[in-house]
């Protein structure tokens, strides 16, 4: 039994990712226009991101679901901050933030045909071995939230190994980020991502099912030191895991 409920896991990987590739194609000639003008479009790319992400999972069962803590007013910029646990964990952004927004990433998603279009027009490429890169990335992203655009980072860094995962440490770019240029932060738990499509899926597989989404209050950084940095990591960090333990964690 459990060997065919793991074939099925697999189809139905294979399954998602036709569906992403088909609506990638239906869309790209219309991406490849607007990559020729990331900037004057990035609105555009993010619409057509937004509906292959919505598209591709709703065809193979896979629902997003959203609670919200407090309305936000998206005319504002954020740092979005929130648990890495699957792949699908992009999409789930992609569908929560309807304003002009760009997610800062490991260089290797420039790879991917996928993503690969993404992070070379509106998205920013990191590489996290690299001083030079880094210090690159997050000034280009302090210029993208000074024009009002928002950033998406998951502060981990990376989707650990272990199953069942657990919430690591967060790194302390995406804060001094936050502080330098006084934008709030929405913390965001992405509760059960992992029991539906865990890292790649390569392991396990994946199968249809409802994604909860928490979205938290705003964190103003407003006033606040870069010498308040760590404080300000750890804060978000402990509303993070907090709520993710209590709900969809372990």
């Amino acid at each position: 039994m459990k060997g065919m409920i793991h074939v099925i896991r697999k189809m139905h990987r294979c399954l998602y990712l036709a569906s992403v590739l088909v609506f990638f194609a239906l869309f790209y000639p219309l991406l490849k226009f607007l990559a020729r003008n990331p900037e004057r479009h990035s609105r555009s790319i993010a619409r057509c991101r937004r509906a292959i992400g919505f598209l591709s999972s709703v065809c193979v069962g896979i629902i997003y679901r959203f609670r919200f803590e407090t309305s936000i007013d998206w005319s504002r910029p954020y740092v979005i901050c929130a648990n890495h646990t699957s792949n699908l964990d992009i999409t789930a952004l992609v569908l929560l933030c309807p304003a002009d927004f760009s997610f800062m990433g490991k260089i290797e998603l420039l790879d991917n045909p996928v993503t690969g279009m993404f992070f070379k027009t509106i998205d920013i490429p990191l590489n996290r071995q690299s001083k030079i890169s880094a210090f690159k990335a997050f000034k280009r992203a302090d210029g993208y939230l000074r024009k009002g655009r928002s950033m998406a980072i998951f502060p981990e860094g990376h989707i650990g190994e272990e199953y069942p995962p657990r919430l690591y440490d967060f790194k302390n770019g995406p804060f001094k980020l936050a502080i330098e240029t006084q934008a709030p932060i929405i913390p965001v738990i992405i509760h059960n991502a992992w029991k539906i499509f865990w890292d790649d899926a390569k392991a396990y597989g994946s199968r249809p099912g409802v994604i909860d989404i928490e979205v938290l209050k705003p964190v103003e950084t407003a006033g606040l030191g870069l010498d308040q940095a760590d404080q300000l990591r750890d804060e978000v960090h402990q509303l993070i895991k907090k709520r993710w333990v209590k709900i969809g964690g372990l």
